[in-house]
């Protein structure tokens, strides 16, 4: 097979259908990228992925390779590109999308299959599928979503919670398309991984449907959390309370600075977009909302950093612990936490920034931040601490260890994760996220 995009996610699927023992080649035109990853370097923090990848690299499975010819051999064509948000629009920008088909295109033959793996707008699916009909009779398309969570891809890649194929109308060209799959995916099927087999459009929705609703729950939690800051309610015991509700559950449900990365934010908008351009956009009219919510979080933070450093940020020193948008990642891309350390920045705090494996993209996109190499020397002479990645090691962080360093004990628990019983009883003035 081949895998035509290798960032986060082509670069994962590729490594991991070769570990599964397929013949796999990965092309991307990013000329760096590909060169590292045949030397077995991932160009990102996932964990799991150097492992996979040099295990199916040494194996002789897994190639790489710049050229679009390189998929000539190959009869299953995984793309795996990105659809970004549109610049000056909330519609995904399927500019790679199609130009990697148009690229594939020439080195199709009959018999291969196509197979979508891309988040895009409804309706891309069969709009592609009758391109490499016209083009190369014989050959057709799938679509078969991702649900990847950073931190954990290389396992729902392996062993997913769910299969989704998106297959032709026409019967035989469908049982021919699951039959191709099902080769793909043995190992998950053997293990009695849900099969979900169903047109283009059905497929196509689920992916931003499940986005849709993590991120609304997200967003529900949040906006209660709003209400208990003024009522003086435990937003973290009344999702307690909730969760317990079979009908509702637990996860997702954690009041904090919001959600963020490469997927929730630009799914939903785009999603809500497409819904426009059908003429629906009342349907998802909430979306917005939804990301309202979530970006005020951020506001939030920020209000109540200056607040608790009575109402002036300027020159004051500012210890922010974590960057990306969720521990275990890399990521940054659209992060809460890279967010309020630049509004801080803008404030005229002076910020001392860390993170166990995002400093390098940060400092890249951001370099007017100041970067430390971790929690102690951030922490070193703060005014104020911001925990805003739940990381492990800031989890655990005593509070006794950091009170010497610290110029005063004030601490903003941006994720609900630290014990704040224990943090007041050791002299620090603790807030959180709709907690008393």
């Amino acid at each position: 097979m081949s895998v035509v995009g290798c960032g986060y996610l082509g670069a994962v699927h590729a490594a991991a259908m070769a570990e599964l023992g397929h013949e796999v080649i990965g092309i991307d035109v990013d000329e760096r990228k590909i060169a590292a990853l045949a030397v077995g370097e991932a160009p990102f923090f996932e964990p799991g992925l150097p492992e996979i990848l040099t295990s199916a690299s040494s194996s002789g499975r897994l190639t790489f390779s710049t050229s679009m010819s390189a998929a000539a051999e190959a009869t299953v064509h995984f793309i795996a590109v990105g659809t970004p948000q549109k610049p000056g629009s909330y519609s995904a920008d399927m500019t790679f999308v199609d130009a990697a088909l148009d690229a594939l295109l020439p080195y199709l033959k009959a018999g291969d299959l196509v197979v979508g793996k891309s988040t895009v707008p409804v309706g891309t699916a069969a709009r592609l599928a009758a391109k490499v009909r016209a083009a190369v009779p014989g050959a057709d398309l799938a679509w078969n979503p991702e649900f990847l969570r950073e931190g954990f891809a290389v396992k729902d890649t392996i062993s997913p919670d769910r299969l989704v194929y998106g297959v032709s109308d026409d019967p035989k060209t469908a049982q021919w398309s699951q039959a191709v799959l099902d080769e793909v995916y043995a190992t998950a099927l053997s293990e009695d991984t849900p099969l979900v087999v169903t047109d283009y459009a059905t497929a196509e929705l689920v992916k931003v449907s499940a986005n849709a609703f993590l991120a609304t729950k997200i967003s529900f939690i949040n906006a209660i959390a709003e209400i208990a800051e003024v009522t003086g309610a435990n937003i973290t015991e009344l999702a307690d309370a909730i969760g317990f509700d079979a009908r509702i559950g637990r996860r997702f449900l954690n009041a904090g600075i919001g959600f963020g990365g490469g997927c929730l934010p630009k799914d939903i908008r785009a999603f809500g977009a497409r819904a426009e351009e059908l003429g629906r956009g009342e349907s998802l009219a909430f979306l917005k909302e939804i990301d309202a919510i979530n970006l005020r979080r951020r506001q939030r933070v920020v209000d109540l950093v200056v607040e608790m450093l009575d109402g002036q940020a300027f020159d004051k020193k500012v210890a922010v612990l974590g960057l990306a948008f969720k521990p275990d990642s890399d990521d940054i891309r659209d992060s809460p936490a890279l967010d309020i350390t630049v509004q801080l920045h803008g404030l005229g705090a002076i910020v001392s920034a860390t993170d166990p494996e995002a400093i390098q993209n940060a400092q890249g996109k951001h370099p007017q931040l100041h970067f430390v190499a971790d929690a102690t020397e951030a922490v070193r002479d703060a005014d104020i601490v911001l925990l805003l990645t739940e990381w492990r090691e800031y989890r655990d962080l005593v509070p006794e260890d950091l009170a010497d360093l610290v110029a005063d004990k004030k601490i903003v628990d941006g994720r609900n994760v630290l014990d704040s019983r224990v943090w007041r009883e050791a002299g620090w003035d603790y807030k959180a996220m709709g907690r008393p």
